[in-house]
């Protein structure tokens, strides 16, 4: 099995990028068989600025820009996608939102039919959400960012799409108390990530 891990993080050597790392060990740790590419988009430098070429693909008149079918490409080999990614402003940073926006097109990710139905394309796409957040989860559930966090990207963003989140974790780093505290629980999400599908 194959894990596409995206990494939302400015800086290589964050607490962020050594998670996605925890994560992939704890793939190969369920599993020795089990493979992930880390694909950090800072470090990559996608661009994720939905610009007049994506407008195009998504009116489908015209084919998606060369980045874009890249990164479909890397997904399509994907039996999970997993986004590691800190928490800014009770979601997910831009950069990621961005490569959201311009990959998860019209006619891959899914399709708006002529009767105004829309056609889930994703249900073979497991997708497992990792956030880290510098609050408490107390505070994330008391003024409803939690709620809300669940209703934007488990429902709003792949449940359009049909792909099934099997796992939605913020890990708060008050509420672990150590950066190593998290790592652990990061091997424990990877040990977990292809369990789920079986």
């Amino acid at each position: 099995m194959h894990a596409l891990i995206v990494v939302s993080h400015p800086l290589e050597n964050s607490l962020t990028s050594s998670l996605a790392k925890a994560v992939a060990q704890g793939i190969y740790e369920e599993n020795a068989q089990n493979s992930a590419e880390i694909a950090m988009l800072s470090q990559e430098g996608f661009n994720p600025v939905f610009n007049a070429d994506d407008m195009a693909a998504f009116l489908q008149t015209a084919p998606v820009p060369e980045d874009v079918a890249a990164e479909q490409k890397r997904l399509d080999k994907a039996d999970a996608l997993v986004l590691v990614f800190p928490v800014y402003w009770w979601s997910m940073p831009g950069l990621l939102k961005g490569w959201i926006d311009r990959v998860f097109t019209n006619g891959w990710a899914y399709e708006d039919n002529a009767n105004g139905k829309v056609i889930k394309k994703l249900g073979r796409l497991p997708v497992h959400l990792v956030g880290l957040g510098g609050s408490d989860m107390k505070t994330f559930k008391k003024h409803g960012y939690e709620a809300s966090w669940n209703t934007q990207l488990s429902h709003g963003i792949f449940d359009y799409c049909g792909a099934p989140v099997l796992s939605n974790t913020v890990l708060m780093l008050p509420d672990f108390g150590s950066a190593q505290a998290c790592l652990q629980q990061a091997v424990k999400i990877g040990v977990g990530i292809f369990s789920r599908q079986q």
